[in-house]
Protein backbone atom coordinates (compact mmCIF):
# COMPACT_ATOMS: atom_id res chain seq x y z
CA UNK A 1 0.00 0.00 0.00
CA UNK A 2 2.80 2.19 0.92
CA UNK A 3 4.03 2.11 -2.81
CA UNK A 4 0.95 2.84 -4.33
CA UNK A 5 0.25 5.95 -1.70
CA UNK A 6 4.32 7.34 -2.74
CA UNK A 7 3.10 6.96 -6.53
CA UNK A 8 -0.30 8.17 -6.17
CA UNK A 9 0.48 11.87 -4.26
CA UNK A 10 1.90 13.26 -7.06
CA UNK A 11 -0.41 12.22 -9.82
CA UNK A 12 -3.04 13.59 -7.47
CA UNK A 13 -1.19 17.12 -7.15
CA UNK A 14 -0.59 16.75 -11.03
CA UNK A 15 -4.25 16.53 -11.51
CA UNK A 16 -5.19 19.43 -9.10
CA UNK A 17 -2.56 21.82 -10.78
CA UNK A 18 -4.77 21.58 -13.86
CA UNK A 19 -7.87 22.47 -11.90
CA UNK A 20 -6.51 25.65 -10.06
CA UNK A 21 -6.79 29.09 -11.35
CA UNK A 22 -3.97 31.16 -9.65
CA UNK A 23 -0.24 30.85 -10.57
CA UNK A 24 0.46 31.97 -7.23
CA UNK A 25 -1.61 29.06 -5.95
CA UNK A 26 -0.04 26.45 -8.00
CA UNK A 27 3.71 27.20 -7.28
CA UNK A 28 2.35 26.86 -3.92
CA UNK A 29 1.07 23.61 -4.15
CA UNK A 30 4.06 22.84 -6.11
CA UNK A 31 5.86 23.87 -3.17
CA UNK A 32 3.87 22.08 -0.23
CA UNK A 33 3.30 19.12 -2.73
CA UNK A 34 6.74 18.14 -3.38
CA UNK A 35 7.45 18.46 0.50
CA UNK A 36 5.03 16.21 1.35
CA UNK A 37 5.98 13.29 -1.37
CA UNK A 38 9.56 14.20 0.18
CA UNK A 39 8.31 13.53 3.53
CA UNK A 40 6.55 10.21 3.11
CA UNK A 41 8.74 9.29 0.21
CA UNK A 42 11.58 9.39 3.32
CA UNK A 43 9.23 7.55 5.35
CA UNK A 44 9.03 4.67 2.73
CA UNK A 45 12.57 4.52 1.92
CA UNK A 46 13.53 4.00 5.92
CA UNK A 47 10.90 0.99 5.48
CA UNK A 48 12.65 -0.28 2.67
CA UNK A 49 16.25 0.25 3.84
CA UNK A 50 15.28 -2.44 6.77
CA UNK A 51 13.23 -4.91 3.92
CA UNK A 52 12.50 -4.13 0.81
CA UNK A 53 8.99 -3.48 -0.04
CA UNK A 54 6.91 -5.03 -2.69
CA UNK A 55 3.68 -4.67 -4.53
CA UNK A 56 1.79 -5.47 -7.13
CA UNK A 57 2.74 -9.23 -7.53
CA UNK A 58 6.03 -8.04 -7.23
CA UNK A 59 6.33 -5.82 -10.27
CA UNK A 60 6.89 -2.62 -8.09
CA UNK A 61 9.10 -3.34 -5.51
CA UNK A 62 11.41 -0.79 -3.53
CA UNK A 63 15.22 -2.25 -1.86
CA UNK A 64 17.78 -0.10 -0.39
CA UNK A 65 19.78 0.25 -3.42
CA UNK A 66 16.22 1.85 -5.22
CA UNK A 67 15.43 3.67 -1.29
CA UNK A 68 18.98 5.45 -2.00
CA UNK A 69 18.16 7.03 -5.22
CA UNK A 70 14.52 7.99 -4.58
CA UNK A 71 15.84 9.97 -1.08
CA UNK A 72 18.00 12.25 -3.80
CA UNK A 73 14.93 12.21 -6.21
CA UNK A 74 12.18 14.08 -3.09
CA UNK A 75 14.95 15.67 -1.81
CA UNK A 76 16.32 17.88 -4.68
CA UNK A 77 12.73 18.10 -5.96
CA UNK A 78 11.48 19.35 -2.62
CA UNK A 79 14.12 22.28 -2.81
CA UNK A 80 13.63 22.49 -6.38
CA UNK A 81 9.79 23.37 -6.33
CA UNK A 82 10.43 26.03 -3.54
CA UNK A 83 13.26 27.42 -5.59
CA UNK A 84 10.38 27.64 -8.27
CA UNK A 85 8.39 29.46 -6.03
CA UNK A 86 10.36 32.25 -6.18
CA UNK A 87 11.95 32.10 -9.66
CA UNK A 88 8.40 32.49 -10.98
CA UNK A 89 6.41 35.04 -9.00
CA UNK A 90 8.52 37.50 -10.38
CA UNK A 91 7.68 36.47 -13.94
CA UNK A 92 3.52 36.23 -13.08
CA UNK A 93 4.15 40.31 -12.86
CA UNK A 94 5.90 40.46 -15.41
CA UNK A 95 3.07 38.43 -17.78
CA UNK A 96 5.42 35.58 -18.37
CA UNK A 97 4.22 33.07 -16.46
CA UNK A 98 0.25 32.66 -17.00
CA UNK A 99 -2.44 30.61 -15.96
CA UNK A 100 -1.60 28.05 -18.91
CA UNK A 101 1.66 28.01 -18.60
CA UNK A 102 1.43 27.84 -14.25
CA UNK A 103 -0.93 24.77 -15.07
CA UNK A 104 1.15 23.10 -17.89
CA UNK A 105 3.94 23.43 -15.16
CA UNK A 106 2.45 22.09 -12.59
CA UNK A 107 0.45 19.05 -14.07
CA UNK A 108 4.36 18.60 -15.93
CA UNK A 109 6.23 18.49 -13.10
CA UNK A 110 4.20 15.99 -10.60
CA UNK A 111 4.21 13.70 -13.60
CA UNK A 112 7.63 14.36 -14.47
CA UNK A 113 7.98 13.65 -10.44
CA UNK A 114 5.84 10.45 -10.32
CA UNK A 115 7.43 8.66 -13.74
CA UNK A 116 11.04 8.67 -11.73
CA UNK A 117 9.33 7.20 -8.60
CA UNK A 118 7.81 5.18 -11.07
CA UNK A 119 11.44 4.07 -12.83
CA UNK A 120 12.67 3.58 -9.30
CA UNK A 121 10.05 1.22 -7.98
CA UNK A 122 9.98 -0.90 -11.38
CA UNK A 123 11.02 -4.55 -10.64
CA UNK A 124 9.61 -4.94 -14.14
CA UNK A 125 11.64 -4.43 -16.85
CA UNK A 126 9.28 -3.57 -19.47
CA UNK A 127 7.88 -1.62 -16.76
CA UNK A 128 10.61 0.02 -16.24
CA UNK A 129 11.21 1.14 -19.86
CA UNK A 130 7.49 2.72 -19.60
CA UNK A 131 8.40 4.44 -16.89
CA UNK A 132 11.65 5.96 -18.29
CA UNK A 133 9.82 6.89 -21.94
CA UNK A 134 7.37 9.04 -19.65
CA UNK A 135 10.03 10.78 -17.41
CA UNK A 136 10.86 12.19 -21.64
CA UNK A 137 7.47 13.52 -21.97
CA UNK A 138 7.01 14.84 -18.85
CA UNK A 139 10.65 16.38 -19.32
CA UNK A 140 9.71 17.76 -22.69
CA UNK A 141 7.33 19.57 -21.76
CA UNK A 142 9.06 21.26 -18.48
CA UNK A 143 11.73 22.20 -21.54
CA UNK A 144 9.58 24.04 -23.46
CA UNK A 145 7.64 25.78 -20.78
CA UNK A 146 8.67 28.91 -22.53
CA UNK A 147 7.46 28.58 -25.94
CA UNK A 148 10.17 30.39 -27.72
CA UNK A 149 11.73 29.06 -31.05
CA UNK A 150 15.03 28.13 -28.70
CA UNK A 151 13.04 26.29 -26.32
CA UNK A 152 11.23 24.01 -28.94
CA UNK A 153 13.65 23.51 -30.40
CA UNK A 154 15.68 21.95 -27.50
CA UNK A 155 12.52 20.28 -26.33
CA UNK A 156 11.93 18.37 -29.93
CA UNK A 157 15.74 17.20 -29.84
CA UNK A 158 14.91 16.22 -26.81
CA UNK A 159 12.40 14.20 -27.72
CA UNK A 160 14.02 12.78 -30.71
CA UNK A 161 17.41 11.72 -29.65
CA UNK A 162 16.00 10.24 -26.56
CA UNK A 163 13.31 8.21 -28.35
CA UNK A 164 15.40 6.86 -30.21
CA UNK A 165 17.80 6.02 -27.06
CA UNK A 166 14.71 4.27 -25.88
CA UNK A 167 14.18 2.78 -28.60
CA UNK A 168 17.19 0.52 -28.59
CA UNK A 169 17.02 0.29 -24.77
CA UNK A 170 13.59 -1.60 -26.06
CA UNK A 171 15.12 -4.16 -27.82
CA UNK A 172 17.70 -4.57 -25.36
CA UNK A 173 14.80 -5.30 -22.76
CA UNK A 174 13.36 -7.43 -25.65
CA UNK A 175 16.11 -9.85 -26.09
CA UNK A 176 17.37 -10.31 -22.10
CA UNK A 177 13.74 -11.10 -21.41
CA UNK A 178 13.75 -13.54 -24.54
CA UNK A 179 17.35 -15.34 -23.13
CA UNK A 180 15.35 -15.46 -19.35
CA UNK A 181 12.30 -17.08 -21.25
CA UNK A 182 14.18 -19.29 -23.12
CA UNK A 183 16.21 -20.62 -19.91
CA UNK A 184 13.05 -20.65 -17.17
CA UNK A 185 10.92 -23.24 -19.51
CA UNK A 186 6.85 -23.74 -19.67
CA UNK A 187 7.62 -25.19 -16.19
CA UNK A 188 8.77 -22.00 -14.40
CA UNK A 189 6.63 -19.87 -16.57
CA UNK A 190 3.33 -21.90 -15.15
CA UNK A 191 4.65 -21.66 -11.63
CA UNK A 192 4.79 -18.00 -11.71
CA UNK A 193 7.99 -16.61 -12.87
CA UNK A 194 8.35 -13.79 -14.95
CA UNK A 195 11.53 -13.69 -17.53
CA UNK A 196 10.56 -9.81 -16.71
CA UNK A 197 11.09 -9.28 -13.07
CA UNK A 198 14.58 -8.69 -12.09
CA UNK A 199 14.57 -10.90 -8.86
CA UNK A 200 13.53 -13.60 -11.20
CA UNK A 201 16.37 -12.46 -13.71
CA UNK A 202 18.99 -12.98 -10.91
CA UNK A 203 18.19 -16.08 -9.78
CA UNK A 204 18.65 -17.62 -13.69
CA UNK A 205 21.37 -15.44 -14.68
CA UNK A 206 24.32 -18.23 -13.78
CA UNK A 207 22.11 -20.32 -16.79
CA UNK A 208 21.89 -17.46 -18.78
CA UNK A 209 23.96 -17.38 -22.90
CA UNK A 210 27.12 -14.68 -21.68
CA UNK A 211 27.29 -13.83 -25.27
CA UNK A 212 23.17 -13.13 -25.56
CA UNK A 213 23.56 -11.42 -22.47
CA UNK A 214 26.09 -9.25 -23.34
CA UNK A 215 24.71 -8.31 -26.47
CA UNK A 216 21.37 -7.02 -24.67
CA UNK A 217 23.37 -4.98 -22.08
CA UNK A 218 24.91 -3.12 -25.11
CA UNK A 219 21.67 -2.42 -26.20
CA UNK A 220 20.87 -0.93 -22.36
CA UNK A 221 23.67 0.93 -21.91
CA UNK A 222 23.20 2.66 -25.42
CA UNK A 223 19.40 3.03 -24.82
CA UNK A 224 19.54 4.07 -21.22
CA UNK A 225 22.90 5.89 -21.92
CA UNK A 226 21.35 8.49 -24.40
CA UNK A 227 19.23 9.28 -21.51
CA UNK A 228 22.13 9.58 -19.48
CA UNK A 229 23.69 11.89 -21.35
CA UNK A 230 27.06 9.25 -21.72
CA UNK A 231 29.26 10.46 -24.61
CA UNK A 232 28.64 10.25 -27.49
CA UNK A 233 24.76 10.39 -27.07
CA UNK A 234 24.58 13.57 -25.15
CA UNK A 235 24.23 15.79 -27.94
CA UNK A 236 20.37 16.84 -26.24
CA UNK A 237 21.76 17.66 -22.86
CA UNK A 238 23.31 20.81 -23.10
CA UNK A 239 20.47 22.22 -25.47
CA UNK A 240 17.37 20.77 -22.69
CA UNK A 241 19.38 22.10 -19.90
CA UNK A 242 20.70 25.11 -21.12
CA UNK A 243 16.78 26.48 -22.57
CA UNK A 244 14.97 25.12 -19.65
CA UNK A 245 14.10 27.17 -16.68
CA UNK A 246 16.33 27.01 -14.22
CA UNK A 247 14.27 24.48 -11.52
CA UNK A 248 13.55 22.34 -14.46
CA UNK A 249 17.24 22.26 -15.48
CA UNK A 250 17.86 21.54 -11.52
CA UNK A 251 15.83 18.59 -11.95
CA UNK A 252 17.05 17.09 -15.33
CA UNK A 253 20.49 17.67 -14.26
CA UNK A 254 20.33 16.40 -10.62
CA UNK A 255 17.73 13.21 -10.49
CA UNK A 256 16.72 12.46 -14.29
CA UNK A 257 20.56 11.47 -15.21
CA UNK A 258 20.58 9.82 -12.11
CA UNK A 259 17.31 7.35 -13.06
CA UNK A 260 18.72 6.80 -16.50
CA UNK A 261 22.11 5.38 -14.51
CA UNK A 262 20.12 3.32 -12.03
CA UNK A 263 18.32 1.31 -15.30
CA UNK A 264 21.79 0.41 -16.29
CA UNK A 265 23.11 -0.65 -12.38
CA UNK A 266 20.11 -2.84 -12.35
CA UNK A 267 21.52 -4.49 -15.18
CA UNK A 268 24.95 -5.14 -13.67
CA UNK A 269 24.44 -7.74 -11.53
CA UNK A 270 22.78 -9.60 -14.03
CA UNK A 271 25.54 -9.30 -16.39
CA UNK A 272 28.26 -10.00 -13.82
CA UNK A 273 26.83 -13.41 -13.21
CA UNK A 274 25.95 -14.41 -16.58
CA UNK A 275 29.66 -13.67 -17.80
CA UNK A 276 31.35 -14.09 -14.52
CA UNK A 277 32.29 -10.67 -13.86
CA UNK A 278 33.50 -10.19 -17.87
CA UNK A 279 30.44 -7.77 -18.61
CA UNK A 280 30.78 -4.88 -16.88
CA UNK A 281 33.75 -3.72 -18.73
CA UNK A 282 31.96 -1.95 -21.49
CA UNK A 283 30.90 0.82 -18.94
CA UNK A 284 34.64 2.40 -18.60
CA UNK A 285 34.95 3.71 -22.18
CA UNK A 286 31.89 5.45 -22.37
CA UNK A 287 32.77 7.17 -19.03
CA UNK A 288 36.42 8.27 -19.94
CA UNK A 289 34.77 9.37 -22.91
CA UNK A 290 32.37 11.49 -21.12
CA UNK A 291 34.89 13.06 -19.13
CA UNK A 292 37.33 13.74 -21.65
CA UNK A 293 34.15 14.87 -24.60
CA UNK A 294 32.29 17.60 -21.80
CA UNK A 295 35.92 18.72 -20.40
CA UNK A 296 37.18 19.52 -24.41
CA UNK A 297 33.34 21.45 -24.88
CA UNK A 298 33.50 23.29 -21.43
CA UNK A 299 36.69 25.14 -23.15
CA UNK A 300 35.06 26.84 -25.52
CA UNK A 301 31.35 27.75 -24.01
CA UNK A 302 30.38 30.99 -22.67
CA UNK A 303 26.44 30.28 -20.99
CA UNK A 304 25.92 29.16 -17.82
CA UNK A 305 23.65 27.09 -17.55
CA UNK A 306 25.28 25.03 -20.94
CA UNK A 307 28.81 25.25 -19.03
CA UNK A 308 26.95 22.96 -15.81
CA UNK A 309 24.94 21.04 -18.40
CA UNK A 310 28.57 19.93 -19.45
CA UNK A 311 29.73 19.72 -16.25
CA UNK A 312 27.00 17.29 -15.72
CA UNK A 313 28.28 15.00 -18.84
CA UNK A 314 31.77 14.68 -17.01
CA UNK A 315 30.12 13.81 -13.41
CA UNK A 316 27.90 11.45 -15.28
CA UNK A 317 30.73 10.24 -16.80
CA UNK A 318 32.62 9.27 -13.31
CA UNK A 319 29.88 7.66 -12.30
CA UNK A 320 29.89 5.30 -14.97
CA UNK A 321 33.38 4.46 -14.80
CA UNK A 322 33.40 4.19 -10.92
CA UNK A 323 30.88 1.25 -11.30
CA UNK A 324 32.29 -0.08 -14.64
CA UNK A 325 36.06 -0.13 -12.35
CA UNK A 326 34.03 -2.07 -10.00
CA UNK A 327 33.61 1.02 -7.34
CA UNK A 328 29.65 1.12 -6.94
CA UNK A 329 30.18 2.49 -3.63
CA UNK A 330 32.02 5.43 -4.67
CA UNK A 331 29.75 5.70 -7.81
CA UNK A 332 27.01 6.43 -5.01
CA UNK A 333 28.47 8.67 -2.61
CA UNK A 334 29.66 10.76 -5.56
CA UNK A 335 25.79 10.40 -7.32
CA UNK A 336 24.91 12.09 -4.18
CA UNK A 337 27.77 14.52 -3.72
CA UNK A 338 26.87 16.15 -7.92
CA UNK A 339 23.12 15.84 -7.50
CA UNK A 340 23.23 18.41 -4.30
CA UNK A 341 26.04 20.62 -5.68
CA UNK A 342 24.69 20.78 -9.77
CA UNK A 343 20.99 21.04 -8.02
CA UNK A 344 22.80 24.17 -5.81
CA UNK A 345 24.42 25.85 -8.96
CA UNK A 346 21.49 25.87 -11.16
CA UNK A 347 19.68 27.30 -8.32
CA UNK A 348 22.56 30.55 -8.32
CA UNK A 349 23.04 30.58 -12.42
CA UNK A 350 18.92 30.90 -12.81
CA UNK A 351 18.94 33.99 -9.89
CA UNK A 352 21.99 35.56 -12.10
CA UNK A 353 20.88 35.24 -15.66
CA UNK A 354 17.15 35.96 -14.77
CA UNK A 355 18.50 39.47 -12.80
CA UNK A 356 20.79 40.23 -15.23
CA UNK A 357 18.93 39.28 -18.28
CA UNK A 358 21.99 37.31 -19.94
CA UNK A 359 23.13 33.56 -19.31
CA UNK A 360 26.39 34.43 -20.72
CA UNK A 361 29.14 34.53 -18.24
CA UNK A 362 31.31 37.16 -20.02
CA UNK A 363 28.84 39.73 -19.95
CA UNK A 364 28.37 39.12 -16.57
CA UNK A 365 30.56 41.05 -13.83
CA UNK A 366 30.29 42.26 -10.27
CA UNK A 367 29.12 39.53 -9.28
CA UNK A 368 30.25 39.32 -5.31
CA UNK A 369 28.73 42.86 -5.18
CA UNK A 370 25.70 43.11 -6.59
CA UNK A 371 24.71 39.34 -5.84
CA UNK A 372 26.61 39.19 -2.75
CA UNK A 373 24.68 35.93 -1.66
CA UNK A 374 23.78 34.14 -4.78
CA UNK A 375 26.99 34.81 -6.37
CA UNK A 376 28.69 33.26 -3.09
CA UNK A 377 26.56 30.49 -3.54
CA UNK A 378 27.16 30.25 -7.13
CA UNK A 379 31.46 29.86 -6.40
CA UNK A 380 30.93 27.93 -3.42
CA UNK A 381 29.18 25.16 -5.92
CA UNK A 382 31.12 25.39 -8.96
CA UNK A 383 34.17 24.78 -6.40
CA UNK A 384 32.41 21.62 -4.95
CA UNK A 385 32.09 20.52 -8.44
CA UNK A 386 35.65 20.98 -9.63
CA UNK A 387 36.60 18.78 -6.58
CA UNK A 388 38.20 21.53 -4.40
CA UNK A 389 38.66 20.24 -0.89
CA UNK A 390 36.63 20.20 1.19
CA UNK A 391 33.94 19.25 -1.13
CA UNK A 392 32.53 15.60 -0.99
CA UNK A 393 33.34 15.42 -4.71
CA UNK A 394 36.97 15.77 -4.27
CA UNK A 395 36.72 13.11 -1.66
CA UNK A 396 34.75 10.35 -3.73
CA UNK A 397 37.20 11.40 -6.89
CA UNK A 398 40.09 10.96 -4.28
CA UNK A 399 38.85 7.40 -3.28
CA UNK A 400 37.97 6.74 -7.28
CA UNK A 401 41.70 7.38 -8.07
CA UNK A 402 43.09 5.49 -5.24
CA UNK A 403 40.79 2.79 -5.58
CA UNK A 404 41.77 2.57 -9.48
CA UNK A 405 45.57 2.93 -9.00
CA UNK A 406 45.63 0.06 -6.76
CA UNK A 407 43.98 -2.51 -8.93
CA UNK A 408 46.33 -0.87 -12.10
CA UNK A 409 43.71 1.01 -14.26
CA UNK A 410 46.27 3.19 -14.72
CA UNK A 411 44.90 4.67 -18.22
CA UNK A 412 41.53 4.93 -16.88
CA UNK A 413 42.25 6.78 -13.96
CA UNK A 414 45.04 8.80 -16.13
CA UNK A 415 42.29 10.19 -18.50
CA UNK A 416 40.31 10.98 -15.42
CA UNK A 417 42.54 13.23 -13.54
CA UNK A 418 43.01 15.17 -17.21
CA UNK A 419 39.37 15.10 -17.90
CA UNK A 420 39.05 16.56 -14.30
CA UNK A 421 42.10 19.11 -14.50
CA UNK A 422 41.04 20.41 -17.85
CA UNK A 423 37.57 20.87 -16.45
CA UNK A 424 38.52 22.69 -13.29
CA UNK A 425 40.51 25.09 -15.32
CA UNK A 426 37.05 25.25 -18.13
CA UNK A 427 34.93 26.02 -15.34
CA UNK A 428 36.81 28.30 -13.04
CA UNK A 429 37.83 30.75 -15.99
CA UNK A 430 34.45 31.78 -16.70
CA UNK A 431 32.67 31.80 -13.54
CA UNK A 432 35.49 33.51 -11.63
CA UNK A 433 35.91 36.26 -14.28
CA UNK A 434 32.21 37.30 -13.68
CA UNK A 435 33.59 37.98 -9.88
CA UNK A 436 36.97 39.68 -11.41
CA UNK A 437 35.55 41.56 -13.94
CA UNK A 438 34.01 45.19 -13.40
CA UNK A 439 30.00 46.05 -14.08
CA UNK A 440 30.51 48.33 -16.76
CA UNK A 441 26.84 49.25 -16.10
CA UNK A 442 25.89 50.91 -12.77
CA UNK A 443 24.22 48.14 -11.02
CA UNK A 444 22.76 48.49 -7.64
CA UNK A 445 23.07 45.48 -5.99
CA UNK A 446 19.80 43.11 -5.88
CA UNK A 447 18.31 42.42 -2.45
CA UNK A 448 18.12 39.08 -1.08
CA UNK A 449 15.16 37.59 -0.02
CA UNK A 450 14.35 35.06 2.56
CA UNK A 451 13.75 31.90 0.21
CA UNK A 452 17.24 33.21 -1.29
CA UNK A 453 18.57 32.84 2.08
CA UNK A 454 17.36 29.18 2.28
CA UNK A 455 18.57 27.99 -1.15
CA UNK A 456 22.15 29.51 -1.01
CA UNK A 457 22.55 27.55 2.60
CA UNK A 458 21.18 24.53 3.01
CA UNK A 459 22.63 23.33 0.13
CA UNK A 460 26.13 24.59 0.45
CA UNK A 461 25.35 23.27 4.53
CA UNK A 462 24.85 19.77 3.00
CA UNK A 463 27.72 19.92 0.99
CA UNK A 464 30.02 21.09 4.28
CA UNK A 465 28.59 18.29 5.98
CA UNK A 466 29.63 15.62 3.61
CA UNK A 467 33.07 16.60 3.00
CA UNK A 468 34.51 16.79 6.12
CA UNK A 469 32.01 13.80 7.73
CA UNK A 470 30.24 10.47 6.49
CA UNK A 471 27.28 9.80 8.63
CA UNK A 472 27.61 6.03 9.88
CA UNK A 473 23.84 5.14 8.94
CA UNK A 474 25.13 7.17 5.15
CA UNK A 475 27.84 4.82 4.85
CA UNK A 476 25.77 1.83 5.60
CA UNK A 477 23.08 2.07 3.12
CA UNK A 478 25.95 3.18 0.81
CA UNK A 479 27.23 -0.14 1.68
CA UNK A 480 24.45 -2.29 1.19
CA UNK A 481 22.78 -0.43 -1.59
CA UNK A 482 26.80 -0.99 -3.93
CA UNK A 483 26.40 -5.34 -2.45
CA UNK A 484 23.28 -4.76 -4.87
CA UNK A 485 24.92 -3.91 -7.69
CA UNK A 486 27.87 -6.71 -6.85
CA UNK A 487 30.24 -5.43 -9.64
CA UNK A 488 33.08 -7.58 -9.74
CA UNK A 489 36.46 -6.31 -10.57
Amino acid sequence: MMLWILLGLPCIFAIAAGFLRSPRAILVLAALGSIAVAAFGGFVAISAISSPIAAWENNLRLDVLSAYHLVIIVLVFAFASFYAWGHFVPQIAEGSFGKSTARRFGASWFSFLASMILVLMSNNIGLLWVAMETTTLASALLVSLRPDAASIRAAWSYLMICSVGIAMALLGTFLLAGEAKAVMGVAALEAGSSPFLWTDLMKIAHEMRPDAVKLAFVFLLVGYGTKAGLAPMHSWLPDAHGQAPAPVSAVLSAVLLNCALYAICRVVPVVNIATDGAGWGILVPFGALSVIVAALHVLREKDMKRLLAYCSVEHIGIIALAVGLGAPAIALFHTLNHSVAKMAAFFYAGTIAHDRGTKKADEIGGLLRIHPVIGTGLIASILALIAMPPSPVFQSELWLVKFGISKGHYVSIGVLLLGVAILAFGLVKPFFGMVWRKETSDIRPFATPWHQWVITILPLAILLVLGVWMPTPLANVIEQAAAIIGVIP
